[in-house]
């Protein structure tokens, strides 16, 4: 019976460590933003603006002073508003560290399904920059052509 006990003492522990040691391992910094700038893909298609915002840092500056982060949740309450659907298609992301913080290019492609915007549809090269805030990495710069 003590054997029986112990082999169930461990079994239990295993269990545990197997259910809990995957919750400690942390996301790998350039998969954190590469989540990131998908998940503000989704969330500008879905025209919700708190999700586009979320990773940008307060002091966002945007197309060198032309957006900052209330002028681009704003942006997207407005075509929301206007029953505006955009459309993003994201390209490929390279991600270069800078020290404590990462610069990240890639490009997209915005459509539109009413064409209220025209001349904000078309491909756009993205350059941007990342760091650390807390636990998670914010963008606090980005411009694009």
């Amino acid at each position: 019976m003590i054997r029986s006990s112990h082999k169930t003492c461990l079994l239990i522990a295993g269990l545990m460590l197997a259910v809990l040691l995957p919750g400690c391992r942390r996301t790998p910094d350039e998969a954190q933003v590469r989540e990131a700038i998908a998940a503000v893909a989704s969330a500008a298609e879905a025209g919700a603006a708190s999700g586009v915002v979320a990773p940008i840092s307060d002091d966002f500056d945007g197309n060198a002073g032309e957006f900052d982060r209330r002028a681009l949740a704003n942006t997207v309450r407005l075509l929301a508003l206007r029953g505006e659907h955009i459309g993003v298609s994201l390209g490929p992301v390279s991600i270069e560290h800078r020290g404590e913080r990462m610069m990240v290019r890639f490009a997209v492609t915005l459509s539109s399904s009413r064409h209220l915007l025209p001349d904000r549809a078309g491909v756009y090269r993205v350059e941007s920059a990342w760091r650390r805030e807390g636990g998670h990495w914010r963008c606090y710069s980005a411009s694009w052509k």
